[in-house]
């Protein structure tokens, strides 16, 4: 099939499929209502209010997509090299998901907007990119959309895949779809790959200008406020085991093998889900395993009480508290690393001073593990039960500072990629 007759295709089968994409987010909104909120902006529609924001600046319209929690935190120290490198630009900041939203918000100033990514049908993204103008556009990570690009392209703005990653198996899929992704990938301007790896899998995709950046996550710095709120939380001498972003179907395994650990050696485990919405879930879970439990939520302004500190369990059920969840801890227990999901991103953990103990699953920050286990910052386990053992370990007092210690170089080693990646978006826009 043509590249002409597969867009095509796929335009008829996301104009098709938009009532039950509409349902699909109205239905999201029943858990997390920022999902419901302006909706229109999703199919590219704006009203007169929001075009009335979109004020004239005296640098250059730089949009940014951050899909969601993980790409927002992320974009942040990007977000603050570009407005070095391109001063007095304004930022159209988009996300897909109500939790990048939320963290996004953090990130605007004045003159700033934030909306939703557009449906991926070639009107919506032509509404969008006619009400917003942007000078350039920056996708985080692993965000490339057929539509996206073929309009952007025609409407004279360069792409930028920032921070960008390709894992084997995505470089697979996406060959499988060689008449849909390949023109996407040879359509943006330029890819600012984390490592060789991923650079070698973008170019096999299509991409032509590919250059090795580095990781921005290196250069999120935690937010001392936060880290001091965390260390507060040690109320007791108790150390703190965190199970760090956790995904559906770890914490039972989590929990059984807790419940093996002699009574007189366990450690407060502390657990954060990856995903709001699972909150009540994990506590039915924690209570139902035979352990008491205590919620961040409804913890007083001080931090933990009494009936806190009795507790077996700690629930971090808020969002934006990650840094003090790690400065609370000892160790950290790496979520979506004991199921094959890849993992979650253990930098940020690294940047706090929080050694971390990954299971056999890191893909999506492959190179990152490689490097960290290598420094002494993580240690790699089998499974959940191994993954307890060597947590309580480094939970001893000399285990403990020495990983801390290297967790921190580690973290402060790789900075730099924030910089780099500004520069060259700058350089791209002056092309223009």
């Amino acid at each position: 099939m043509s590249a002409w007759l597969a867009r095509q295709a796929y335009s008829l089968l996301l104009r098709l499929g938009t009532p039950a994409y509409l349902w699909r987010v109205w239905a999201r909104g029943c858990e997390e209502p920022a999902y419901r909120a302006h909706w229109p902006w999703r199919l590219g529609l704006y009203g007169r209010a929001y075009r009335g924001r979109l004020l004239p600046q005296p640098g250059p319209c730089v949009w940014v997509h951050a899909v969601s929690l993980g790409e927002a935190r992320a974009a942040a120290p990007l977000i603050q090299a570009l407005r070095v490198a391109c001063p007095g630009m304004r930022l159209v900041l988009t996300h897909t998901t109500a939790t990048g939203r939320e963290a996004g918000r953090a990130l605007l100033q004045p003159g700033d907007v934030q909306t939703w990514l557009p449906y991926d049908t070639p009107g919506a993204v032509r509404r969008f990119l006619a009400v917003h103008r942007p000078a350039v556009g920056v996708l985080m990570e692993t965000e490339v959309w057929p539509n996206l690009q073929h309009e952007a392209v025609r409407s004279g703005v360069p792409m930028v895949l920032a921070n960008a990653r390709l894992s084997e198996k995505s470089l697979r899929q996406g060959q499988r779809l060689s008449a849909l992704m390949r023109p996407a990938a040879r359509a943006l301007a330029l890819c600012l790959a984390q490592t060789q790896a991923d650079a070698d899998r973008l170019r096999a995709m299509g991409a032509s200008r590919v250059e090795v950046a580095g990781n921005v996550k290196f250069d999120m710095q935690p937010d001392e406020t936060l880290l001091a709120r965390g260390r507060a939380w040690r109320v007791d001498a108790r150390p703190v085991v965190l199970a760090a972003s956790t995904r559906e179907g770890e914490e039972p395994d989590l929990l059984a093998a807790w419940q093996n650990l002699p009574l007189d050696r366990r450690p407060r485990l502390f657990i954060v889900p990856r995903h709001p919405q699972r909150f009540d879930e994990v506590a039915k879970a924690v209570q139902a395993a035979g352990f008491t439990l205590s919620r961040r939520s409804t913890w007083p302004q001080s931090g933990p009480d009494a009936t806190a500190c009795a507790a077996d369990v700690w629930l971090g059920d808020t969002m934006g508290e990650m840094p003090a969840y790690y400065a609370a801890a000892d160790v950290a227990l790496l979520g979506g690393s004991f199921a094959p999901l890849g993992g979650q991103n253990l930098i940020e953990a690294a940047a706090c001073g929080c050694p971390v103990v990954m299971g056999p699953s890191t893909f999506n920050f492959a190179l990152a593990a490689e490097l960290s286990e290598a420094a002494g910052a993580a240690h790699r386990v089998s499974d959940w039960r191994a993954g307890v053992n060597e947590a309580v370990r480094l939970t001893e007092p000399g285990a403990r500072a020495q990983a801390s210690a290297a967790a921190l170089a580690f973290a402060v080693s790789h900075r730099g990629a924030a910089q780099r990646m500004a520069q060259a978006v700058a350089a791209l826009i002056a092309r223009v």
